[in-house]
């Protein structure tokens, strides 16, 4: 009997429970990402040994009990140091479920998600309590309201501890928004520089250099990353490789399985389960 690999990335769901998704690598010294953005708030837990954290144009070593916070967009990447042995959770949540969730706290109703300011951090109660969640979510034998219970629990001592009170928003571009809001709506076709600058009403030249400084991507990285983003929906209804490497707007299943990879450290096959 062959043994497991332990660099194979592990994914959890729930059906009951559509806007929370768990992933846990054993083994990170064969896991390398690019720098990449998701579309919803992620966190995560060093469970072992430490490894580099890149968050935005920041680098930080972090370590067993580090947890990380990456807002809607943030760019970032983790990746191992001098290929020492590392393990984690992450956990990832839908940003609409987690902004109500805000609401619910307290935070005026008028507002979107309210974006953290923290990175990481070596809180022992945060990182214990995601550990516990993790357990919780896995259990075959959990309870749905037991899952859900702990998921709201969790979230709510994350956002007590580490957003408590109102914080200054980052100032908006709405051009270079718009300009991401286009490339979004339009992620699976072939698009083209001078449509994007249309969109968002900007030169070429002032396009590229804002868009990389505001979003920490080119226009480019940034519709590879909404691409796969749609990529990794299609996978969970159980779509095709084939088809889905077709219509997320990739050349070829080869460039996609190679790009996916990059992405979340996973082959397409290994994340669909």
């Amino acid at each position: 009997m062959s043994l497991p690999d332990l660099a194979a990335p592990r994914f959890w769901r729930d059906a009951s429970l559509p806007f929370i998704e768990a992933r846990t690598i054993d083994d990170g010294r064969k896991v390398c990402y690019t720098r990449h953005a998701h579309d919803h708030f992620s966190i995560g837990a060093i469970t072992a040994g430490q490894s580099l954290y890149i968050h935005g144009a920041d680098t930080f070593h972090i370590h067993t009990g580090t947890v990380v916070l990456m807002n809607p967009g943030d760019v970032h990447a983790c990746n191992p140091i001098n290929d020492q042995p590392w393990s984690y959770h992450m956990l990832y949540i839908e940003t609409a479920w987690l902004t109500d969730l805000q609401h619910q706290l307290g935070f005026a109703h008028e507002l979107d998600f309210r974006r953290f300011t923290t990175t990481h951090t070596d809180d022992p109660l945060l990182f214990a309590g995601l550990l516990e969640l993790y357990c919780v979510l896995t259990d075959e034998h959990a309870e749905h309201l037991h899952k859900h219970s702990a998921v709201v629990s969790f979230f709510s001592e994350v956002q007590l501890r580490l957003n408590p009170a109102a914080t200054v928003e980052r100032e908006v571009n709405h051009k270079l928004e718009r300009a991401a809001e286009y490339i979004r709506a339009h992620c699976t076709e072939a698009l083209k520089l001078e449509d994007i600058c249309q969109a968002a009403q900007l030169s070429p030249s002032y396009l590229i250099r804002a868009f990389k400084q505001y979003y920490r991507m080119t226009p480019h990285a940034f519709l590879v990353n909404q691409r796969i983003q749609f990529a990794r929906n299609q996978l969970r209804s159980g779509q095709l490789i084939a088809d889905v490497a077709l219509a997320a707007g990739f050349a070829d299943q080869a460039h996609f399985q190679r790009t996916f990879k990059q992405h979340l450290a996973a082959t397409p096959g290994q994340y669909r389960g």
